[in-house]
């Protein structure tokens, strides 16, 4: 079967997982039943029903047979991964755990859990056990080898300059973006909320990969991943859901050009010899550069490294020797100094070179 991006397809998952090309997707986003094991039905104090998830696609005869299904469409998704590409599992705590044990049964290499905590959970209303405020998400690469993408950078400015915890608070699917059926009550019992597949797809996807969701539903990873300008391949069995999601994203517009770009890390930007910089005349040998304060300062060889007149070496070397540091980086520690003596890191000197060479 020929990859058919941008579409929903509707029928069993494994068996069009099984039509899918080898190495051909970037990610998976599964979010597969969870087997709850419900006994009976849930009403809230007043009596009146909740409407919880007793959908026939929900309901397993045992663990063992929820684990065959789980191995049969893991082992596929596994199989249209490419070598570098990487899983995203979502389940609460009736199936995350099994879940898991197959994943690395499998082979995948486990990177992180993720706990999403709900800021508008669901009461228990029978009082007979904690809240459930979070689900728990898994991410794991294909092997232990694979690349796996991780746009660190990016979420650290979405999280206000801070590291990006494993613990999200985000808010259920409510308001607007609950889809409703024709009588108006939700049309599926466990919708994602879009903030919460847009924080995945920025964080492990680039734009033009393809996104895979072999338990699409109503489509809202489909959704998410066309407004950020990746590519998708859904798969759903109800024809009402396939029908819903259609139709959710036949009215999304994608964001285009300089708007979905990200922050990158610069270990990823392509590198710049420091001597390009003597090259375009934009520092000549024996310029002064200094530390921070100017506590310390160097004079620049024709060959690009830096000596005090008694000890030499690379920006980097001669920048930690100085510290009595173990490493440096060079481009944030030496500065240069402007026509009115104000310093500036030479990394502004090396971005300046990136932005005329064309190499951003």
């Amino acid at each position: 079967m020929e990859l058919k991006r941008n579409t929903i397809l509707q029928g069993d998952c494994i068996d069009i997982l099984r039509r899918l090309p080898d190495r051909s997707v970037d990610l998976v986003f599964a979010d597969p039943p969870y087997n709850l094991q419900l006994g009976g039905g849930l009403t809230r104090p007043d009596q009146s029903v909740v409407d919880g998830v007793d959908d026939a696609w929900d309901k397993f005869d045992s663990f063992d047979a929820y684990d065959l299904f789980t191995h049969e469409w893991m082992e596929e998704c596994r199989r249209v991964l490419k070598d570098d590409g990487a899983i995203w599992v979502i389940g609460s705590y009736h199936n995350i755990f099994r879940v898991g044990t197959v994943l690395q049964d499998q082979g995948f290499w486990i990177q992180n859990d993720v706990i999403w905590l709900k800021s508008n959970p669901m009461p228990n209303f029978k009082g007979t056990r904690f809240q459930n405020a979070h689900e728990t998400l898994i991410w794991a690469g294909k092997s232990e080898a694979s690349r796996v993408t991780f746009n660190y950078d990016a979420l650290k400015v979405f999280n206000e300059d801070k590291q990006m915890r494993s613990d999200w608070v985000i808010p259920l699917c409510t308001g607007g973006e609950r889809l409703k059926d024709e009588a108006g009550k939700k049309a599926h019992p466990t919708q994602k909320p879009e903030s919460l597949l847009s924080r995945i797809l920025l964080a492990t996807t680039h734009p033009g990969d393809v996104v895979l969701d072999p338990f699409s539903g109503t489509g809202t990873t489909a959704a998410v991943a066309k407004r950020l300008g990746r590519d998708f391949i859904g798969i759903e069995r109800d024809p009402d859901y396939v029908r819903l999601s259609r139709a959710r994203i036949a009215a999304i517009t994608p964001i285009e050009g300089e708007i979905l770009e990200t922050e990158r890390s610069k270990k990823s930007l392509p590198r710049v010899p420091f001597g390009a910089l003597i090259d375009n005349g934009w520092l000549k040998p024996g310029d002064r550069l200094f530390s921070p304060q100017r506590r310390f300062q160097a004079r620049i060889r024709v060959d690009g490294s830096l000596t005090t007149g008694a000890v030499s070496g690379s920006i980097h070397r001669l920048g930690a020797h100085v510290q009595q540091a173990p490493a440096c980086n060079g481009w944030t520690y030496w500065h240069f100094e402007d026509p009115k003596r104000n310093l500036a890191p030479i990394d502004l000197l090396r971005r300046r070179y990136r932005d005329e060479m064309g190499l951003n």
